[in-house]
């Protein structure tokens, strides 16, 4: 470890030599390599925390740049995990960077957590989250949490210290239509970049043990005010004594429908025609759109039903795959015998979208 590179630090009386060798030490996994993963391992990498994890499946797409600051036009189409590997061991090359371009889930977030000190939560979805905290309890690691929508922002800390759980906040996950679709509200760009910082800093007082962590303490950030609120909460000792985790975690009453991965269907396409049905808003389906798919967005899906041929098996594409499965929940009341099919990930993973700039 060069000294001489963290020196600004360890100037620092309440920081010091000893505080910067913990962070050598330890091993730290962000989970998502999106608007808060990227400015959470940029700081950690560049402050000399020795072991950095990133797992995402995603890849590079042209509305990821608007937020996403570590990507550049040229990096649309490749790997986020893969591009951030690159940049991170070119930053700082005394780091341990591992990549994992895959999915977390109950298949292998055991074994993953496992090899990390602190698990970072920079993921944008419910199912995610939860099984993080469940493998975090199982395993007794801490883990970082934040949240955007729109302008604003959330930040807390989970399982540090025998402290409180993501299940103590919020017990139960929510039923997928009580979910706020980020594809059709937003985010301000920068207010990534604030969140991830926070949660970065967060890791940092975690590791060190300088100042105090954010454990039964839920940060809201407001950027339109620029005002900051804490609200306290306790813990729930049930939500402690998690020993395996869930066959699944989904949505609470979501409907019961076959799933297909990107790679299947864009090869299913080549052979036959499908039925598509695009759920996203008028302007999502303006900006890009599957030939010969039929558009019916969310909130009209009730007064259109008849654009539909119900003879015939309906695949369901939206953003993300959130809006594609409150379709299916809709439409499958209608037509309980018709053959749902979802877009798992949404029309965002699909290598003809990020190639469309």
């Amino acid at each position: 470890m060069n000294a001489e590179r963290y020196i600004r630090q360890t100037q620092l009386e309440a920081f010091g030599e000893k505080a910067q060798q913990k962070l050598f030490n330890a091993k730290v996994l962000v989970v998502g390599a999106g608007g808060l993963g990227i400015p959470v391992l940029t700081y950690l990498n560049a402050m000399g925390v020795g072991t950095l994890g990133i797992i995402d499946d995603d890849l590079v797409s042209l509305n990821n740049l608007q937020r996403q600051v570590a990507y550049q036009e040229t990096d649309i189409g490749k790997s986020k995990v893969a591009v951030l590997v690159h940049t991170l061991k070119a930053q700082n090359s005394e780091t341990t960077i591992n990549g994992y371009p895959e999915l977390l889930t109950t298949i292998n977030a055991l074994e993953i957590i496992n090899l990390y000190d602190v698990v970072v939560d920079a993921s944008d979805n419910f199912a995610t989250r939860y099984l993080i905290n469940d493998a975090c309890v199982i395993l007794e690691k801490p883990f970082v949490y934040g949240a955007l929508h729109a302008f604003e922002g959330q930040v807390s800390v989970f399982n540090y210290n025998d402290g409180p759980t993501y299940r103590c906040l919020f017990p139960k996950m929510p039923k997928l239509d009580e979910v706020p679709n980020c594809n059709q509200n937003g985010v301000l760009g920068v207010i990534p970049g604030i969140i991830g910082n926070l949660q970065a800093l967060e890791v940092v007082k975690l590791i060190t043990g300088v100042g105090e962590a954010l454990s039964g303490k839920l940060l809201l950030f407001d950027g339109l005010t620029q005002n900051y609120q804490k609200i306290n909460f306790k813990k729930v000792v049930e939500n402690t004594k998690i020993t395996t985790l869930n066959n699944r975690y989904d949505f609470e009453c979501a409907a019961s429908f076959f799933s297909i991965d990107t790679l299947t269907f864009e090869a299913l396409l080549k052979t036959k025609p499908l039925q598509l049905l695009d759920v996203r808003t008028a302007q999502e389906y303006k900006d890009f759109y599957l030939k010969n798919s039929i558009h019916i967005p969310l909130s009209d899906i009730e007064n259109e039903i008849s654009k539909l041929d119900f003879n015939v098996d309906v695949y369901v594409i939206c953003a993300s795959g959130n809006r594609s499965q409150q379709a299916i929940q809709i439409l499958q009341k209608r037509h309980p015998k018709t053959n749902f099919i979802n877009l798992a990930g949404g029309i965002q993973k699909l290598n003809s979208y990020a190639d469309k700039s």
